[in-house]
């Protein structure tokens, strides 16, 4: 695997090493060793499929609060998706800035998500599929969302938003909860 850190520190996308002969290729996609040798959380708690019917679906953008603040590991298996993350580190120099990623069947690469980062992410094409690895156990207790549209956060979407869950649409704009955000991201 290559591991190449973005702009937000402790977030990296994660190439393939592809071995390709005539049946194709074989790549490791993890490896608890290699993940804490970058200072990566290599624990998986849990491994999620979510399947994506149309174009411009939308889903995002989450995150659990500390003490189940969780780590993802997310990669498209079918189909392409814009995955964006959102640093919600008040402490950290790049708070509130955010990083797009396209991830695709072709390309194969990931990108690894650190605790207390917002992420979502929107379909390009028709019968979409990520999968993700998560390091934390889902707490709706401490689970929460920033509006995908939030003038604040300024996220390009490359697409009009065709499909959007009720939850997702109901998230509170950034100059509403932020206060609490910042007083419940601090560790």
């Amino acid at each position: 695997m290559q591991f190449t850190e973005t702009k937000l520190r402790g977030a990296y996308i994660i190439d393939l090493e592809r071995r390709e002969d005539s049946r194709g290729f074989f790549a490791r996609a993890f490896c608890q060793k290699e993940f804490a040798a970058h200072g990566l959380k290599s624990l998986i708690a849990q491994a999620n499929v979510a399947y994506n019917f149309k174009k411009g679906t939308l889903r995002g953008m989450h995150f659990q609060f500390p003490p189940a603040a969780e780590t993802k590991l997310v990669r498209c298996t079918r189909g392409a998706i814009l995955d964006i993350i959102v640093d919600l580190r008040s402490e950290s120099p790049t708070y509130l800035q955010n990083i797009a990623v396209e991830l695709n069947e072709e390309n194969g690469r990931a990108l690894y998500v650190p605790e207390r980062f917002a992420h979502g992410y929107q379909t390009l094409y028709d019968n979409t599929e990520t999968s993700y690895q998560v390091g934390e156990f889902y707490a709706p207790d401490y689970e929460s969302g920033l509006m995908h549209d939030d003038p604040r956060l300024a996220l390009e979407w490359p697409l009009p938003v065709a499909v959007i869950s009720e939850k997702d649409q109901k998230f509170k704009l950034l100059d509403h909860i932020e206060p609490e955000l910042r007083r419940r991201m601090t560790v």
